[in-house]
């Protein structure tokens, strides 16, 4: 699971996936804003805001990795 590799194993941090899905999501979401803001398109609007729901949706997931690389050693935690 999450907690059971030591710390400082990995570069990435435990949650490598959730490090992955936020910086796709992040480079989707830019890239739909982008297009939708500098393309003449007749559907502009949408890609604009799809692009921005999508970077706002990248946020949980930073978060998300953010969260679960928290390292509290069990002598701290009051079990």
């Amino acid at each position: 699971m999450l907690l059971s590799r030591p710390c400082g194993g990995c570069p990435l941090g435990r949650c490598a996936f959730l490090l992955a899905v936020a910086l796709l999501s992040d480079a989707a979401g830019l890239a739909l804003l982008l297009v939708g803001i500098f393309a003449t398109l007749n559907y502009w609007d949408f890609l604009v805001y799809t692009g921005s729901l999508i970077l706002a949706l990248s946020l949980l997931f930073w978060l998300a990795w953010y969260t679960f690389n928290i390292h509290v050693p069990l002598e701290k935690l009051d079990l």
